[in-house]
């Protein structure tokens, strides 16, 4: 473990966002407490809520989502017919394909870890480096790309335009029938839909006190009082904000074997600062994500615990406070279409 000043230190850094908002207050730690000592003597009144509860439903038009839904999972979208939308984001594997890196068209591997499609349209922006600003931007990345599906927007709409059904359902949804527009709202009209409430965690911040155990509530207190919630905060506990992956410490130094991707929003804006820098992902179903982090260096929950808190908040969590936070985190799993996530 750090010395009390290094931890103390870290705490400040880290959280200098929710200090700012009045989430926490610093002055009852002692030396001799560990952080889950300290947390666990803090008055409950202490410690509000910086996450809210996702919403039950949304309105969204029932014909643009089912359209959408059909387009997500069209391989005949990509250049080899085969590589769709649900095949790097699997609705059945919490919207991830669980590999360290996604394969396209001709089993070509992608540059970073495919995040999960749940929950997307609360993102305040969408990729890892945030090159995109809405879902509709976000579809004409991976259909054009030449390493996911390598597909054109002009052979999708000729591919579209073949099939009497497609044709008859934008007839129906869009007046001005199919066009690359009209697909990209489709697409992006049903991610909205992709929403996951009625976790565990939710249907505690609506009052029921006694869903959660006392280990999970434990957890969910530590979260916050380390500055977890500085950057995983709000309805999607992410998705946000950018933030640097090592503030605390060189993490890429690290682990060596620097990579294009691994330059985050500087291979975007081109900016020094920009450096390292990544769209905080959304901490929503995170236990059913693995692996974890942009380049899936993390395995499992409790690595990726680990891995945050030594590089980003510069603590050293003993096993009891890792496995105390994976317990609120595992909490976090909700429901689409009625059945909790796999």
């Amino acid at each position: 473990m750090r010395t009390v000043h290094q931890w103390l230190t870290a705490v400040v850094v880290g959280t200098v966002i929710l200090l700012g908002i009045g989430f926490v207050h610093f002055d009852w730690l002692r030396p001799a407490q560990t952080a889950s000592q300290a947390v666990d003597s803090l008055p409950a009144s202490l410690l509000s809520d910086p996450i809210s509860a996702l919403p039950l439903s949304l309105p969204l038009d029932p014909r643009k989502v089912a359209l959408g839904e059909r387009l997500f999972h069209e391989g005949r979208l990509s250049a080899d017919h085969r590589v769709s939308c649900a095949h790097c984001h699997n609705l059945a594997t919490g919207g991830v394909d669980h590999r360290r890196r996604s394969q396209g068209v001709g089993g070509h591997e992608g540059s970073m870890n495919a995040p999960t499609v749940f929950n997307s349209g609360f993102n305040f922006r969408q990729f890892w480096d945030g090159r995109a600003e809405t879902l509709e931007d976000q579809v004409d990345g991976p259909l054009q790309h030449p390493l996911e599906m390598a597909g054109t927007w002009r052979g999708a709409v000729a591919m579209l335009s073949e099939d009497d059904t497609y044709r008859a359902d934008f007839a129906a949804t869009y007046p001005d029938g199919i066009s690359p527009r009209n697909i990209r709202d489709a697409i992006a009209t049903f991610e909205r839909s992709l929403i996951t409430p009625n976790s565990r965690f939710d249907q505690f911040l609506r009052g029921n006190q006694n869903v959660l155990t006392e280990t999970e509530q434990a957890g969910y207190r530590l979260f916050k009082q380390i500055g977890c919630t500085s950057c995983h905060q709000g309805m999607a506990i992410g998705g946000n904000m950018y933030q640097k992956l090592g503030i605390m410490e060189d993490y890429f130094s690290a682990r060596g074997h620097l990579q294009e991707a691994d330059l985050g929003r500087y291979n975007i804006t081109k900016l020094e600062e920009d450096r390292y820098v990544f769209k905080v992902p959304s901490l929503r179903n995170i236990a059913v994500t693995a692996p974890y982090l942009h380049d899936a260096s993390a395995a499992t929950l409790e690595d990726a615990i680990a891995v945050m808190a030594r590089y980003q908040l510069g603590l050293d969590l003993d096993k009891q406070d890792v496995a105390r936070i994976a317990a609120f985190l595992r909490t976090l799993t909700g429901e689409y279409q009625g059945k909790l996530l796999q």
